[in-house]
């Protein structure tokens, strides 16, 4: 299960929301992610720094794109309308897309979003299941 490994990224190395998933992500499907790879998401965590779209969500559609795009986006038939359904899956299991909203559900002293980050990650390992 993607989400065994979240206390080690988020917790251990004190990684934000979107760091956390990518890394398990990339971990779990060999994305072969550098380690530089990973400051370009960096930004999205705590929804981009000021409560907008989850940094879970985000990295989550970066993993999608970085498993499915050969080319480009636009060149890839059927990859917008995956989002945009990973997107919507993700608001009906979670209730919200935007970090302003979930935090005060999800955050706990000491594990911050950490129910978040679990969720994400469950909802991700169904989406490829259903699609492999």
């Amino acid at each position: 299960m993607l989400k065994d490994n979240v206390p080690y990224y988020y917790l251990d190395k004190d990684q934000n929301c979107a760091e956390t998933v990518l890394h398990i992500i990339n971990d779990e499907y060999h994305l072969n992610l550098t380690e530089d790879d990973f400051l370009l998401i960096g930004g999205f965590g705590g929804g981009c720094g000021c409560g907008i779209t989850c940094g879970a969500l985000t990295a989550s559609i970066a993993a999608l794109g970085k498993l499915f795009i050969k080319e480009r986006a636009h060149a890839t038939e059927g990859f917008m309308p995956m989002c945009g359904e990973f997107v919507e899956e993700f608001r009906k299991a979670l209730s919200s897309i935007e970090c302003s909203c979930l935090k005060p559900k999800n955050f706990e002293e000491g594990k911050r979003c950490m129910k978040t980050v679990n969720s994400a990650l469950d909802l991700f390992e169904r989406f490829i299941k259903e699609r492999s």
